[in-house]
Order: C-alpha cells, then sequence, then structure tokens
C-alpha cells in the first residue's frame, strides 16, 4: 500500500507520494511539478518519508556493489529491492533503494524487476565490461577525432588527420553519396545534413579528392556493367545485303555501334534507304534475364570515366555492327519519293557488311566525292537534305547548341568540342526516317507498340516569332528560347504527333544495345515476324512506365556526373578567360553561353547588352561539391 512520503518511479524518474486523494495518487516530481496518477502508473521503491529529492542523492562504492554480486551469482539467488539494498548498503533507506533501482537499469551486474531481481552471470558480466571499456575508448577517440576536424576546417590543414579516422567518416560518406539523409558527425560539427555539405567536408579535409564522382550513387544506379549474357543469336534465314555499302558512322570515342545505313536507287526513281540496326532481339526475348536486367536499368549510362552498359559487355561482339568481317542486323528498308515521303517500309534480319568511319572521315569522303564510298555517302546526304526539308515543312524545330565530349583518362579531364559534321546530319535524318517508318510499319500492322509525341509551347507572339526565324536566323539565343518551348517527350502506345520532329507518327528503334524502349520495340517486332505471341498495350505500358524512372535517372546522372567533371576541369583555371555569347537579359543578370564548354550561367554586366553578342569572361571561384562556377 503506497504512503504519502513514499517514493516512486515514474516513467523511469524519481517521484515523490505528496497526497492520494479519490483512488489517485498525487505525485511531485524533480522539477517540483505535481501530477496525478494511477497506483498502476507508478513503481514502489520505498514508504519513506521522503521529504525531498536530497535524501535519495548519495552513491554506492564500487567495491561494495561487486563484492555483493559476485556472492550473489554464486549462490544464483533471487532477490528483492529491499533484500539487496540491505545487503549493499547495510541498510534499506530511500537512498539505499534507489541506488539499487539505478544498478539495475544499468545492467551490468543485475537484471530484472525491482520485485525479483538476479545475478548475472560472471561471463557476461566480464564480456559487457570488455564491450563498455571499448566503447568509452571509442568515445574517446571519436571526441578527439572532432577535435581535429573543427581545427582541419579551421586552418584548413589536412595534415592534422590521419589514417585512422577514415572510420568516422563513414556516415559522412553515406550522405555525399545520397545512401543516406542522415550524418552523425555532419550534426555534432552544425554542419547542414546535406550531400553538397558533406561532399564539401571530405574536400576540404582530404579524405575524398576531387575526382570522385559521387552522382551516379545519389541516383541508386550501379557502376558495373550488366552482366547477364544472352544466348549467341539463333539460326535463321536472313537477306543478304553484303553487296551493298553499309556504313556505321559515329563519334570517334564510340564504341557500341549499333546502327549503319545504305542507300539504292529503286528501279522506279524512288531512293531506298536501310537503315541496319543491331539484331539484339534475335536473342533476347519477353522476360528472359537479359531483358529483365536492361529493363531494371532503362539505358547505358554514359560517364566520363567510362560506359556503364544495359547489356553485358560480351554482347557488343555478337550484335554490335562492324566489329567483324559480317554482321547480324535486322534491317529497315524505308522507300521515299522524290520528295522526301516515306512510301514504304520494310522490316526484316540481314547480314551485312559495315565500314565504320567517323563523322570526320565521312565528310572527308563527301567532300571529294571520287570513290563508291563517297558516291554513296554524297547520295546519303542528298537524301537527309530532302528528309529535313519535308520534316521543318510540317512544322520540325532544330535547335542548334553548343555541344562538348568530355571524358577523364588517368584523372586527366580532357573536353573536346562536338563539331556540327554535315554526316552528323545524315546519320540524324536516317535515324528519324527508320523510327517514322517504324511506327507507321507498326500501326499499319495493328501492333501494340512504344510510340513518342512531343508537343511545342509557344507562349507568346514574341517566342512565335523566334520559331518562325529558326529556319533562316539559327542564333544561339533563338535555339535556346525555343529550346525552352520544347515540352518533355511521352511514351505512350498510342501514336501522337511529334512536333519538335514534324512528325505524325514515330518511335525510337536505333539503338536497343543502349535505350531499353528501343530494345521493347525490336522485341514486339522480332516476335511478329515469326509469327510469336505479342505482347499487349497494357503489358508494354507497364514496361515503359517502369524503365522510364530507370531512364530518368541515368540522364539526371549523367548531367551531374559531366557537370562534375567540368567542375574539375575548371577548378584548375582560377582567373582564366573565357569567350560568350549572351542570351538573354535578366533583370540586372544576364543569361550567357561559353560555347567552348557548352555552358550557361547568369552573369552580372556592367551594362544590357543585346542576345547574341560576344562578352569576355573571367572565371573568379568553382565549388566542385555544389557544381558551381562563378564569371564576371
Amino acid at each position: 500500500m503506497i504512503k504519502e512520503g513514499a517514493l516512486v518511479i515514474y516513467k523511469g524518474k524519481p517521484a515523490i507520494v505528496k497526497e492520494l486523494s479519490e483512488g489517485k495518487i498525487i505525485i511531485s516530481l524533480h522539477n517540483n511539478e505535481q501530477i496525478k496518477v494511477r497506483d498502476k502508473d507508478v513503481e514502489h521503491l520505498h514508504p519513506g518519508p521522503v521529504n525531498n529529492f536530497k535524501q535519495i542523492e548519495s552513491s554506492t562504492s564500487e567495491e561494495a556493489i561487486r563484492e555483493v554480486w559476485e556472492l550473489l551469482a554464486g549462490e544464483g539467488t533471487n532477490l528483492s529491492l529491499k533484500d539487496l539494498a540491505a545487503l549493499i548498503n547495510n541498510e534499506y533507506s530511500p537512498a539505499s533503494a534507489y541506488n539499487v533501482y539505478n544498478l539495475l537499469k544499468d545492467g551490468l551486474y543485475f537484471t530484472g524487476t525491482i520485485t525479483e531481481i538476479l545475478p548475472r552471470k560472471k561471463d557476461d558480466v566480464i564480456a559487457e565490461e570488455k564491450k563498455r571499456n571499448e566503447r568509452t575508448q571509442e568515445t574517446g577517440e571519436r571526441t578527439r577525432f572532432l577535435e581535429r576536424l573543427k581545427a582541419c576546417l579551421k586552418n584548413l590543414s589536412k595534415n592534422m588527420l590521419n589514417h585512422d579516422d577514415t572510420r568516422f567518416i563513414q556516415d559522412i560518406e553515406a550522405l555525399a553519396y545520397g545512401k543516406s539523409v542522415k550524418s552523425r558527425t555532419m550534426k555534432e560539427l552544425g554542419l547542414s545534413e546535406t550531400p553538397e555539405d558533406a561532399h564539401s567536408l571530405l574536400l576540404k579535409t582530404g579524405f575524398w579528392d576531387k575526382t570522385i564522382n559521387p552522382h551516379p550513387d545519389r541516383f541508386g544506379l550501379s557502376l558495373n556493367n550488366a552482366n547477364i549474357i544472352p544466348a549467341p543469336p539463333r539460326q535463321e534465314q536472313r537477306r543478304d545485303l553484303t553487296s551493298i555499302p553499309a556504313f556505321a558512322i559515329d563519334s570517334p570515342w564510340s564504341s557500341d555501334p549499333d546502327d549503319a545505313i545504305s542507300i539504292e536507287k529503286a528501279d522506279s526513281g524512288n531512293n531506298i534507304l536501310y537503315v541496319h540496326i543491331a539484331d539484339i532481339a534475335a536473342s533476347i526475348t519477353f522476360n528472359s534475364p537479359a531483358e529483365k536486367e536492361a529493363r531494371d536499368r532503362g539505358a547505358t549510362l554514359y560517364l566520363p570515366e567510362g560506359a556503364v552498359r544495359m547489356l553485358a559487355e560480351e554482347t557488343l561482339p555478337m550484335f554490335a555492327l562492324g566489329l567483324s568481317e559480317k554482321s547480324l542486323a535486322l534491317t529497315f528498308m524505308i522507300t521515299l519519293d522524290n520528295g522526301g515521303y516515306i512510301i514504304n517500309t520494310e522490316i526484316f534480319p540481314s547480314i551485312i557488311k559495315v565500314k565504320r568511319i567517323t563523322y570526320e572521315e565521312a565528310d572527308g569522303e563527301i567532300n571529294n566525292a571520287n570513290t563508291e564510298s563517297a558516291k554513296a555517302l554524297c547520295a546519303l546526304n542528298e537524301l537527309s537534305i530532302l528528309i529535313h526539308k519535308r520534316r521543318i515543312s510540317h512544322g520540325a524545330i532544330d535547335i542548334n547548341m553548343p555541344d562538348i565530349h568530355i571524358s577523364v583518362k588517368e584523372g586527366n579531364v580532357e573536353i573536346e568540342q562536338i563539331i556540327q559534321y554535315k554526316s552528323a546530319s545524315i546519320v540524324r535524318e536516317c535515324m528519324i526516317a527508320a523510327g517514322e517508318g517504324a511506327g507507321v510499319w507498326a500501326l499499319e500492322r495493328g501492333l501494340p507498340f512504344p510510340y513518342i509525341s512531343q508537343d511545342v509551347e509557344i507562349k507568346s507572339d514574341k517566342q512565335e516569332s523566334q520559331a518562325e526565324m529558326n529556319f533562316s536566323n539559327s542564333s544561339l539565343s533563338n535555339s535556346w528560347q525555343l529550346r525552352r518551348c520544347m515540352r518533355p517527350r511521352i511514351y505512350s502506345t498510342k501514336p501522337g504527333c511529334h512536333q519538335g520532329l514534324g512528325l505524325e507518327t514515330y518511335s525510337q528503334v536505333t539503338s536497343p544495345l543502349r535505350r531499353y524502349t528501343d530494345l521493347l520495340a525490336h522485341l514486339q517486332i522480332r516476335a511478329f515476324l515469326r509469327g510469336e505471341t505479342l505482347i499487349t498495350a497494357d503489358d508494354i505500358s507497364a514496361r515503359l512506365g517502369y524503365s522510364e524512372a530507370a531512364t530518368t535517372a541515368v540522364v539526371q546522372a549523367e548531367r551531374a556526373s559531366n557537370n562534375h567533371w567540368l567542375m574539375v576541369y575548371l577548378s584548375e583555371k582560377k582567373d582564366s578567360l573565357w569567350d560568350a555569347i549572351t542570351l538573354e537579359n535578366k533583370g540586372n543578370r544576364t543569361q550567357v553561353i561559353i560555347p567552348s564548354l557548352a555552358m550557361e550561367t547568369l552573369v552580372s554586366l556592367q551594362k544590357n547588352i543585346s542576345p547574341d553578342e560576344n562578352v569576355k569572361l573571367t572565371l573568379k571561384s568553382v565549388n566542385i561539391s555544389r557544381g558551381e562556377a562563378i564569371f564576371i
């Protein structure tokens, strides 16, 4: 029976019973707060009387506690709190009762409840003591680490830290990599728990050097290639097109050629364009392990450090075009009239002989035009001009902005400006024609198919006039404004107008080694050609939705990674001069582009300058962790 003045425990804290009223107990807490509780809400330690909390302020020697524990551990005896308090302190008082309660709470020597206390086994106590000593030592080492880290940040001297400190920064690294949203160390330092601030700290302290790129990890992407190797392509009847020159035209750094082009003249005088695509669907099928892995990845991840492939590296020798004397392809045979309009599209498996050349080499052949290859390339160039003019007449929008290729070799950043080669336009127009032809081909046959549409949103008369000006004056500011009018592309099983390309129907089929959506189209085409069961429109929609999320992460990681390495490159060039071109005035700042870096930024200029004027900028600072460079 609890009495007034009794010592009790309420929510783990000591309390004194002040009054008993109508089945309730009024208790006083250490902060003098009085609350009304029920009998079952408290644990009874001592009947009292206890007048104030000073009466329980005493301690018991470690020696006395250990002596009693050793005695009881050997006997294995159960005791009440009252009996244990009397044994250890030679009396049962409010102070001794509260001391025993704290011993029980600490859990080193005793366990159980206040009515039945058990001594812990000796092996358990020894193990717990060892663990506590290690924890105490670790706490001390961590305290000293934090002191060194603060001094390092204050003095910016990395020599204050040592290799053993790396174990304390794991939570910072997890935050910087986006694998955690919290960091105990950052919090203890009073710093924001953001990936950018964690990255900054790691750079300042020297735990990371600037070549570490955390962005793929932040988007949850693997840096390992896909590892499921598909079976070799099955034996089947293929149309032999080895007598027709086929060209795989690409950048010198490309290592996964998945398209090639050829041209012939039909007896009717119409052009026959052959777009040959790596026939990966000759082996991969719906729901196969390789298809599922590609779906999970969405696309190949192209980083300045190298490519992380959607399909296993071993896939390339089997299916990439031009890596052996003869290549297997899925050919899109597109007949076009003299106005660049598609008359018919036929799709079939083929065997081709591919010549791999760079854009620069292709332009050289076109300009000389004195070989059979050059004549074929010239014919392809003329056809691509027709296709382009036809698309423009239907509202297609050309956006020509500077672009660069960033690569990292042995830690060194190399930037190469991408030249607008004539042959690059040839390849683009042929790939667009293949996408248009494939879309119409699937539509005519009633196939559930992945189509792509896009809207162009012109918001004002000014922008509309800029869109009209696009064809006569392709200035950078016009292209920049037009790019802002482009809406995101939409993937759907229903065909729709692709306003950006000036096409009524469009799909993408030319990169099945690099994009899952292209592979999905190939799988459906191949199933149709073999007479196999097609997947439904709902199934295609589900796969598109699933892969689109993965593809978005790939695109974002590529952009962030390119910007990271651009900042690394610029970090060595403080106070360097750069040529820029103005795009738009925004209040007291001006949007500019630095063509040699393909970099857009806002700067403060001394006066308002019209769009498309040349200005000189000086690089003043670079923040790698935030991906920012300041020019003036």
